[in-house]
């Protein structure tokens, strides 16, 4: 496996799996850690966005190049997927992870949606509206995962 983290460039013949989902520093738990190890033996890449040196004081803003190189890495790297994986913590609100849960429906994407979540029943309906596959806990994201690049 492949593990490259934001804003790092790559180049692979591997499969790609994205993972997607909540970041929120300080509120959002490591799942992308746990994920990446879960995957180790499998021959893909993993992207994750969740930066090393991420400075929570930078503005938001199209105009500050380092904000704009980290949506622009995770956009690419959601088009480029061949899978997605989003979680979404519960102890987080993940406004992003819900728009792009929106934007990538048409995807090849695994949800996992704990209790908990303020907005699982939104999470849900899109799930099922969509027949995208939702998982209720981290593990059994990870088997759907290992069973779709089978």
């Amino acid at each position: 496996m492949n593990h490259v983290r934001a804003p790092q460039p790559y180049s692979t013949d591997a499969p790609i799996v994205f993972l997607a989902g909540s970041i929120e520093m300080g509120a959002a738990r490591p799942w992308q850690d746990e994920v990446v190890a879960s995957l180790a033996d499998l021959d893909v890449t993993v992207l994750n966005p969740r930066r090393q040196n991420w400075d929570p004081f930078w503005q938001q803003h199209p105009d500050n190049p380092e904000f704009r190189e980290q949506v622009e890495w995770e956009l690419d790297g959601l088009q480029r997927a061949n899978l997605i994986l989003m979680y979404f913590d519960p102890d987080t609100k993940s406004p992003v992870s819900m728009m792009e849960l929106g934007l990538f429906h048409g995807r090849n994407l695994i949800v996992c949606c704990p209790d908990g979540f303020w907005r699982k029943g939104n999470v849900s309906i899109v799930c099922e509206r969509f027949g995208i596959t939702l998982c209720r806990q981290l593990p059994e994201l990870v088997e759907a995962a290992r069973t779709f690049l089978s």
